[in-house]
Order: C-alpha cells, then sequence, then structure tokens
C-alpha cells in the first residue's frame, strides 16, 4: 500500500502512554511482530535485529528500536484513518448528508470505552456511544501469527471495517437494530448481528475502491491481503482453528466465504447502494 508521506488524520487518541512512559504490560508486541511491522511498512529488518542483538536482545518498552517501529506503525493507521475520513466525506457529501469524523483511540492490552471495559483479546472494535475506534497494535501481529493475514493492507482493512460500523451509526442502522433487541428471538437477533459485520465489510471495500480512484493507494497483491485478511477473521475459520468445530447459531461476524464476497462487493462497485445485507436472501 502506497502510504508514506501522505497527510495523517489528527482524530487520534493515544492512550499508550500514562505519565510519559509507554505501557509496556498486556499490549506489549514482540520481536517476532516488530520485524514483520518494519518489513510490511517498508523498513530495513536487518537494521532493527542488528540494534537488538546490539541491546542483548531486550525488546522493553524504553528500547528505541521498539518504539520506533510502533510509532511507524501509528503513522500508518493515522494515514488510513485519514483516507477515510476523505473518503466518507465525499461519499456523505454526494448524497446530501455530512460526515462526522471519529476518533481512533490507541491503547495497550485494555481500554475503557462508553461500551465499557474491553481487553485487547476482544480485537478491535468500534463504540457507537462515544463514537470512537478502539485497536491495540500488537493484533496486527495476531494477525500474521495466529490468523495467518499477512501484508500492510490487511490491517488497513480492519481500520476500515470498523469505520465502516461508524458510517452504519450516522446512518441510523445501527439504531435500527438497537431497537429490534428483546423484540426478536436471541437467535434470530445475533444473524442481524452477523449482517450487520458483513455490511461494515462491504463498505471497508467501498472504501477501498473510492481511496483508489482518489489516491491510488494500491500496490500489487493489496487486494489479495484484505480479502485474505476478510477470510481469516471468519467465524467457521476461527472456530475450526480454536476449537476444531464450527458452530453456526454461534456466529458474530460471518463465514470467511461471506466476509471475502461481501467486502470484494464493496470494493467493485464503490456504490453504497448495494449493501443492503439485512435484505439478501444468500446468507
Amino acid at each position: 500500500m502506497r502510504w508514506k508521506n501522505r497527510e495523517q488524520s489528527t482524530n487520534v487518541e493515544d492512550r499508550r502512554r500514562i505519565g510519559g512512559k509507554q505501557i509496556a504490560a498486556g499490549g506489549g508486541i514482540g520481536t517476532l511482530a516488530i520485524v514483520l511491522i518494519v518489513w510490511l511498512l517498508g523498513g530495513n529488518p536487518s537494521e532493527l535485529i542488528n540494534n537488538l542483538q546490539t541491546s542483548g536482545g531486550q525488546t522493553t518498552a524504553a528500547d528505541p528500536a521498539v518504539i520506533e517501529a510502533e510509532e511507524e506503525l501509528v503513522a500508518f493507521a493515522k494515514t488510513v484513518l485519514k483516507d477515510t475520513e476523505d473518503v466518507w466525506h465525499e461519499i456523505f457529501r454526494a448524497g446530501g448528508n455530512t460526515y462526522r469524523e471519529p476518533v481512533l483511540v490507541l491503547f495497550s492490552g485494555a481500554a475503557e470505552s462508553a461500551c465499557g471495559y474491553n481487553s485487547s483479546a476482544t480485537g478491535p472494535f468500534y463504540c457507537p456511544g462515544d463514537e470512537k475506534v478502539y485497536i491495540d497494535l500488537s493484533f496486527l501481529s495476531d494477525l500474521q501469527d495466529q490468523l495467518g493475514a499477512h501484508g500492510d493492507f490487511a490491517m488497513a482493512y480492519i481500520i476500515a471495517h470498523e469505520v465502516g460500523h461508524h458510517v452504519q451509526r450516522l446512518l441510523g442502522i445501527t439504531d435500527q437494530l438497537n431497537e429490534m433487541r428483546g423484540r426478536v428471538s436471541e437467535a434470530e437477533y445475533n444473524r442481524y448481528l452477523v449482517r450487520l459485520e458483513l455490511q461494515a465489510d462491504f463498505l471497508a471495500g467501498v472504501w477501498a475502491h473510492h481511496a483508489q480512484r482518489t489516491k491510488n493507494i494500491l500496490e500489487e497483491g493489496d487486494v489479495d491481503e484484505a480479502v485474505n485478511a476478510a477470510a481469516a477473521v471468519g467465524d467457521d475459520r476461527i472456530m475450526m482453528q480454536s476449537q476444531g468445530y464450527v458452530v453456526p447459531d454461534a456466529f458474530t461476524h460471518g463465514t470467511s466465504e461471506q466476509r471475502k464476497t461481501w467486502f470484494m462487493k464493496g470494493f467493485t462497485t464503490g456504490d453504497l447502494n448495494q449493501g443492503d445485507t439485512f435484505s439478501a436472501t444468500n446468507l
């Protein structure tokens, strides 16, 4: 992904540091993950390895090499967020509406939001109560090491998916779904939640379509990275990896195939009107 030396968003709240010190507990990024991050973002991993060897291999929060690598990842996240802001401002403006920008919260270990207290184990999430996207940067290493989703555009897809939930909030879709809680069975409500997630995948694809059209951000293989990431976080694949069997009634985000399909539909059409997952009959 072409992201370096481009404009970055200022709508970022950095909670990784308290009192000027970087938090290392809970969300610390290991040596291998840092090397992968440097490589993915266009850096020279050998320089980092040499620095770590010089320092005795210590990858603590005070290690300049670790801090530099993580700050580059922060710059990447800010750039992607800016791209989402530009795209959604354009789309909302074309529809006669105003886009309200979300805030990206970077945290380590755990974070408190208007939606409650969440650990990094839950993965990135969007809280409609405060209109903020929360992400622990160590999730990138989880994408690669645990889920097999490699590449910088895989991370861009994750951010765009969470911003997609913000778009749903602004369009009133989230509120409509919340009103159904208690009026339908738990199983049926859960199926609607899956459709909400698939629509966020679609919206991530819409973002990628227009970001490429206006800024030419994609490099060879980027779309494959996003599709692979969408498949990697499919409920069926995660369940098979974690427990060895699949329970469709327990799905929360959709299957790998569904997530890939809806992302690609958004990417190929770029048309917001094509993303009605709630009326789709093939889910």
